[in-house]
């Protein structure tokens, strides 16, 4: 048995809480620990760091959790502690790797790694000259119904990809007559808020890696809400963009268009999916799900605005089975990455990826302020 510790930073936070730290750290915990290559079992052992003692306290508390500290520097300084990782604020993060870079430690921190992409580059090749492994959260390749599609995409099921067609988000109450189900600092760019800069992260390492890689992108952004109502009952202006409408060119001519927003009602089968398209056959995705039609299941409709359509054009759908235990997608890349740093596990997803996602950002805002296409050049890391 090796006990490692890992400093977690920003986890009081909703996503940075449930995901990271109860079903993936304390998760991995409960089952035993990880078991490496050489019959080693890693066992995590979190260190819980915030700014407010009462709240960290009570959430070690109520997770059995025994460590945690308001002393980051501490905990940096402590040689147990072998990994740093940060789920708080975007604006910090640069300036937060870096220290724990030079406290020795390998970095795993959530997205976007930084504001702005000179930011991001000069922190990955920092990583890289210091020698530490380092990584980014990718959790959508690891959402069952993106593996399934990937899967499809491995087979050939698909024959030539055409296209790919993406909607993601839902209403978020404007916290008036009903609360908001996401903080109010997402709708103010001042404090790291925006569609763009949050999602397109995401869109990047998804369409790379699950259809092909993202070449140029034009985007138009909107912020459709200009006002909303924060977490105290006070009034503010939305500054940044609430939605993202974006069409990407990928390698071999495969066009992707992704539709993102805080101002949708939903009625589809998830809150994210993805339809790609192909000559053979088409498949449509979800966070678990995963539907396919082959040609020879295609129906044949005809345009007929005069009588009402009588085709069900869902029952020819066919579920792509699990055919495998598929996990929570956060708890999964953890498991990555802790067999990285400790058994020398392959690993892909570091931050030079990272910054990918916010050059991908960035241009996807140069396109909505000057109205055209823009080229991603590779990144020099």
């Amino acid at each position: 048995m090796k006990k490692v510790g890992i400093i977690m930073h920003g986890v009081t936070g909703r996503m940075g809480m449930n995901q990271h730290l109860i079903r993936s750290v304390l998760a991995i915990r409960a089952q035993g620990g990880l078991a490496l290559s050489d019959g080693t079992v890693l066992m995590p052992d979190p260190i819980i760091v915030g700014r407010n003692e009462a709240k960290i306290a009570a959430l070690a508390a109520k997770h059995d959790v025994e460590r945690y500290t308001t002393d980051l520097d501490a905990a940096l300084a402590d040689p147990y502690n072998e990994i740093f990782f940060d789920a708080a604020s975007t604006q910090l993060r640069p300036g937060l790797l870096r220290k724990a870079i030079d406290a020795g430690k390998h970095v795993y921190c959530e997205k976007p790694v930084s504001e702005g992409l000179e930011e991001a580059v000069e922190i990955a090749r920092y990583a890289k000259e210091k020698g530490v492994k380092n990584g980014i959260v990718h959790d959508k390749l690891d959402l069952p119904g993106l593996v399934k599609l990937k899967r499809l995409r491995d087979s050939g099921f698909f024959g030539e990809i055409l296209s790919v067609k993406g909607e993601f988000g839902y209403w978020v109450f404007e916290g008036d007559w009903m609360p908001a189900q996401r903080p109010s600092w997402n709708y103010r760019v001042e404090d790291g808020g925006g569609m763009v800069s949050d999602m397109l992260c995401h869109w990047r390492y998804v369409l790379d890696n699950v259809i092909a890689p993202v070449k140029s992108v034009s985007c138009t952004t909107a912020t459709h809400i200009p006002q909303r109502v924060d977490e105290n009952g006070k009034t503010y202006k939305c500054t940044a963009d609430d939605a993202a409408y974006a069409t990407f060119m990928l390698e071999g001519d495969i066009v992707a268009h992704i539709n993102s927003s805080w101002c949708t009602r939903v009625r589809r089968d998830d809150l994210v999916t993805f339809q790609v398209d192909g000559t053979l056959g088409s498949a449509v995705a979800g966070l678990h799900s995963c539907y396919s039609q082959h040609r020879v299941n295609t129906p044949k409709p005809v345009w007929n605005p005069d009588e009402p359509n009588t085709l069900d054009f869902y029952e020819n759908w066919e579920e792509v089975p699990d055919n495998a235990v598929l996990d929570n997608g956060f708890k999964v890349q953890w498991e990555q990455f802790l067999r990285h740093v400790f058994d020398g596990g392959e690993w892909s997803y570091d931050l030079a990826e990272g910054a990918k996602g916010v050059q991908l950002a960035e241009a996807g805002y140069q396109s909505a302020k000057e109205r055209r296409w823009i080229d991603l050049p590779a990144l020099d890391i």
